[in-house]
């Protein structure tokens, strides 16, 4: 059996990084996904569904580095949802990704991020895979 999640928003919140007990680093952060359509009367119709996503190891520290609220990512990786009650007694559902892969997209507005690494001009994204700290060329 083989699970992947592909999904394309902008980001909730600034990264936020700790490091477990071990030291191993581990970055959360919310990601938006909007779709907007047009119903059969002619009037607009939009929904945003939020993941929290988390990142470990290289990756965590590489996204913490780069990525901000606004900033638009595509990020791959495995979904769990888990249920809960909301503060006004409503039943939530929470959609959690561990991430695989994370591409960087651009800034906010569109624009690159202020420090992060440079596309090639046509619009194409920064990938950033999971590796090893010895396979890192920088």
């Amino acid at each position: 059996m083989y699970e992947q999640l592909l999904i394309v928003g902008n980001l909730g919140s600034d990264p936020e990084l700790r490091y477990t007990s071990s030291g191993a680093p581990v970055a959360t952060f919310s990601v938006a996904v909007n779709r907007k359509w047009t119903n059969a009367d002619g009037t607009p119709g939009e929904e945003t569904k939020w993941f929290r996503v988390t990142v470990w190891r290289k990756l965590a520290e590489t996204c913490n580095q780069y990525l901000a609220k606004g900033r638009q990512v595509m990020v791959i990786g495995r979904v769990a949802a888990s249920a809960f009650t909301g503060q006004d007694g409503s039943p939530r559902a929470s959609l959690e990704v561990t991430a695989d892969s994370v591409r960087f997209l651009g800034g906010g507005r569109g624009e690159a991020a202020p420090g992060a690494p440079a596309g090639n001009g046509n619009g194409a994204s920064t990938h950033i895979d999971p590796m090893e700290e010895d396979e890192i060329p920088f």
